[in-house]
């Protein structure tokens, strides 16, 4: 059996199927009658006990050394305490709460002492027994879901869906591949799978009832196919093609103590865009130049609070230490549209919310949050190589704004005594309204970074998530490259630095023509370094400007198609 998906992060991966099923957190806050009192109190005994030897389960087959160990065994201890299972009984009993309210009154009671302590590790570890509630609540729902930490070896995992905590819950050295009901190229579930290196396929139309738990299957995202319980002819095709993938792949690993530079000795910097510390940790196998862009939002999608500034400051400092030197781009949250967090207030709502309240809009309008982030990416400034970018900037008077508010924070700090050092400061580029007002912000910025995913969006008017649009609304298209172009000359003639950190670049037929039309740094997924590096230093310059020549002479989509596929890049 065969199904069709989008493939979004390239290889070919075989393994068993994981089925996920979401958990259920729904509660029940009617009083009880007094004769169900027994049979709830056994609810929630049996809950915590099955969740127990799952736990269990999962400490056999971990290295008692790992991270994952010892958060597991923490896990374990807490549930495992008497006095916990005993105030979960005697609020059942006393108070006749259902057993999901009782848990949630005991374990959220337990994380916000947690919260409260001075020491961060403990404080931190508030958002591990939140976590933990949610999934006893599930299992007494019934709907206990799996451990995603926990997974086996050579796990295919499908899904309808996986919110971006979810996906930082996977053991990423057992996932071999993701397989998913829903989701786009460019959503964010996409975007993190490329950064892991995960062979993904998205907007996969098969059916739960169709598929057993633990069947072979095989990923090949390069054609986009699922294959479940292949053959033996079909196996062997497949994998003689992995085999294929893996000797290319090994052979590519040559360049990553090169610099980038073209044979002409055309130097390009090449950084990476990340998600998180993990990210970085990684980026040490490919070589790049640094960080472009740090999505710091994604800090937040699996936090039950926002971090603060002290939070903040350890994540951009790990990170700065990690890099051994070399600059890092924090973006400031890029918060709205098709991005929500459980720790945010939920604001009104609207009917459009790619134009509507997201990022400099949000911070803007909350400044509080804005002031904590500035203030954290000041203070790590001290220590390193720092750029900070703003997204969404459409007009001037948003950036005086951002800048009053960044004089403000170095004032606080000064104030307190605080050490910080200085910034470079960018903006991200995403619509039209930011091309033609360049030359009126320019003067102020250090840096330009242009984010194609958006930029298309806004130029085309269609959604970068609706599937139905991807295919006759490219982002790779003749209106959305004279943009490019007209951003590039336009920071040129500032003497701006400009680079371009959305998904295009990290397309290998189309990251030449980026160089060629005058782009000296691009930010791509990791996944993405190593093929786009060698592809670069195996070619020449003079040749990508007259790729990009063709390119920007191209006036309809059908033309840059046959471009791609006539050019001669190298292998």
């Amino acid at each position: 059996m065969e199904v069709k998906g989008i493939a979004v992060s390239t290889g070919i991966a075989e393994g068993n199927t994981v089925l996920f099923e979401p958990f259920d957190n729904s509660l029940d806050y009617r009083l009880l009658p007094l004769y169900l009192i027994p049979s709830e109190q056994r609810k929630a005994s049996d809950a915590i006990q099955q969740h127990c030897d799952q736990l269990e389960q999962s400490l056999g087959q971990l290295d008692v050394n790992s991270d994952n160990y010892a958060l597991i065994e923490a896990d374990l201890l807490l549930l495992q305490d008497p006095e916990l299972t005993g105030q979960i009984l005697g609020f059942i009993r006393d108070l006749q709460l259902s057993a999901t309210a009782a848990v949630e009154r005991v374990f959220l009671h337990h994380a916000s002492e947690l919260a409260a302590l001075d020491d961060p590790l403990m404080a931190q570890r508030a958002d591990d027994v939140e976590s933990l509630c949610r999934r006893i609540i599930s299992v007494i729902n019934g709907a206990g879901g799996k451990l995603l930490g926990n997974l086996p070896a050579d796990s295919i995992l499908l899904a309808e869906d996986l919110t971006p905590s979810e996906f930082a819950q996977l053991p990423l050295d057992r996932i071999k591949g993701i397989v998913l009901k829903t989701g786009g190229l460019t959503s964010h579930t996409a975007i993190l799978a490329r950064a892991a290196g995960i062979p993904a396929l998205l907007s996969c139309s098969f059916e739960f009832n169709q598929i057993a738990e633990g069947i072979p299957v095989v990923i090949d995202a390069y054609s986009g196919q699922l294959y479940i319980a292949p053959d033996a002819a079909t196996y062997a095709e497949l994998m003689a093609k992995k085999q294929q993938d893996d000797h290319r792949r090994h052979a590519l690993s040559k360049y990553r103590d090169f610099a980038c530079e073209t044979r002409d000795h055309h130097r390009i910097q090449l950084m990476a865009n990340i998600t998180s510390i993990n990210d970085v940790a990684r980026l040490t196998q490919t070589g790049i130049d640094g960080i472009g862009l740090f999505r710091t939002e994604f800090l937040l999608m699996d936090a039950t609070r926002v971090p603060d500034e002290k939070a903040q400051f350890t994540q951009y400092y790990e990170a700065l230490h990690l890099l051994k030197g070399k600059t890092i781009t924090i973006r400031t949250l890029d918060i709205g549209a098709d991005k929500e967090f459980a720790c945010l207030p939920h604001g009104t709502h609207e009917d459009n919310p790619a134009l509507g309240m997201r990022g400099v809009r949000y911070s803007l309008q909350h400044k509080g949050l804005l002031r904590s982030q500035l203030r954290a990416v000041l203070r790590v400034a001290e220590f390193g190589k720092v750029r900070l970018m703003f997204p969404m900037v459409t007009q001037p008077e948003e950036l005086d704004e951002l800048l009053t508010e960044l004089i403000l924070c170095k004032q606080q700090l000064q104030l307190e005594g605080k050490k910080f050092g200085e910034l470079q400061l960018g903006i991200v580029v995403e619509t039209p309204a930011a091309v033609l007002n360049l030359p009126s912000m320019l003067g102020k910025l250090d840096f330009i970074s242009i984010g194609s995913n958006d930029l298309a969006q806004y130029t085309l008017a269609a959604d970068r998530t609706n599937l139905g649009l991807a295919a006759n609304y490219p982002a790779f298209c003749p209106a959305v490259l004279q943009l490019i172009n007209m951003t590039i000359q336009a920071a040129k003639h500032a003497g701006v630095s400009c680079s371009l950190c959305g998904e295009m670049a990290s397309d290998r037929r189309i990251a030449p023509i980026l160089v060629g039309m005058g782009l000296d740094e691009l930010s791509i997924n990791p996944a993405a370094v190593p093929e786009v590096k060698a592809l670069l230093c195996e070619g020449n310059y003079q040749e990508f400007c007259d790729l990009a020549r063709q390119a920007l002479a191209c006036s309809r989509i059908n033309e840059l198609e046959s471009l791609l596929v006539s050019c001669k890049l190298p292998s």
